[in-house]
């Protein structure tokens, strides 16, 4: 089974760093009781831009859960199709060959959820297995592969689509001025992702020069729901994010990647790419400790986190369709894919070119 193709799309909306900062500093105004530390928050970020689904004046209209929710219902539509045929096209397949689609995101509800609607949408098969998945966070991407390609395994001859949908902006807090919402603003914005698993006979009927998925690894870390994830109120989502996430990771990433490859026969030397989800500077900094690589050698998560933000589960899908088009390694080479998220938990997925 392999990965056939993988794209983004993302919404029109594009602000630099520095003009998305002065809104907040505008909305919040004298209500921040240090702003010098706001700017240090932005500054020490390491986002350039980031995209949203609509421009920065229209949010301070939209005061209710149910209009965000709304917004995101009609953009995941938008986006989540754009993502999908683009990355369809570069899979050099079909929608008629879909078997099942996977939709994971943690930043808005629908029934009948997206991929539902999507088969309206796009003319999908109406006999396509639909897998809605809500609450994975950040994890979500990794773990949404991982899942494809458990269903590819079981039917080799089709073909499994995994699409995510993050609209960050529309969950946001404006009145929460919590150091964790000041942080969250400062990294999550909008977009989308989707990638293409083929099974082994799907493979033989068209060939793809994606990275063959060899195995997949699940681990959670017991008692940390504290670490990241949601507060749901009649007021919508509302952050939660520990300063302890560096330190979760530096514990438990190196060892829990290190069993998965021992099961392989191969260590962490053997690993010639890494595909990170970008999380944020100290995520990715805590991610190099924790594997003892240096920054070159996630640079294709640092550049993803710069041009777009942290995108939650859509994160590790843009950085993977980075490495596929732009920085693709020699055949042959061992690769891990990786994110972790809320529960606290990790979704490991090992990979050869």
């Amino acid at each position: 089974m392999k990965i056939a193709g993988a794209a983004s799309a993302l919404p029109s909306h594009c602000y630099p760093q520095a003009a998305v900062l002065q809104a907040f500093k505008a909305y919040w105004g004298p209500r921040l009781e240090n702003p010098r530390m706001l700017d240090r928050l932005w500054a020490n970020c390491g986002v350039d831009q980031r995209y949203f689904v609509r421009p920065l004046e229209a949010y301070l209209g939209i005061d209710t859960w149910g209009k965000a929710n709304n917004i995101w219902i009609e953009e995941a539509l938008e986006l989540g199709s754009t993502a999908v045929c683009r990355a369809l096209a570069k899979a050099g397949r079909e929608t008629s060959e879909i078997g099942a689609m996977f939709f994971v995101s943690v930043t808005g509800i629908a029934s009948p959820s997206i991929e539902a609607r999507l088969i309206n949408k796009m003319k999908l098969p109406l006999h396509m297995k639909r897998v809605p998945i809500f609450g994975l966070g950040c994890v979500g991407g990794a773990a949404g592969i991982a899942r494809a390609a458990d269903y590819v395994r079981a039917f080799p001859d089709q073909i499994a689509v995994l699409l995510s949908v993050e609209l960050c902006s529309l969950t946001l807090q404006r009145d929460d001025l919590s150091i964790a919402n000041q942080i969250s603003a400062a990294l999550f914005a909008d977009g989308a992702g989707a990638v293409v698993v083929a099974g082994d006979v799907a493979c033989e009927r068209a060939e793809s020069d994606g990275p063959r998925i060899v195995d997949t690894r699940s681990s959670f870390y017991p008692d940390t729901e504290r670490v990241m994830g949601w507060e749901i109120s009649e007021h919508g989502f509302s952050i939660v994010l520990s300063p302890e996430v560096p330190d979760v990771i530096e514990q438990h990433l190196g060892g829990d990647t290190d069993a998965f490859l021992a099961g392989h026969g191969l260590t962490r030397a053997d690993i010639g790419c890494w595909v990170l989800h970008t999380g944020g500077p100290k995520v990715l900094r805590a991610t190099e400790a924790a594997l003892g690589i240096p920054e070159s050698a996630i640079a294709a998560s640092w550049d993803t986190l710069r041009r777009t933000g942290n995108l939650s589960s859509a994160s590790v899908l843009l950085v993977l369709e980075e490495i596929m088009d732009r920085r693709r390694p020699a055949p042959g080479t061992w690769s891990i894919l990786a994110a972790m998220g809320p529960g606290f938990c990790a979704e490991l997925v090992l990979l050869r070119w």
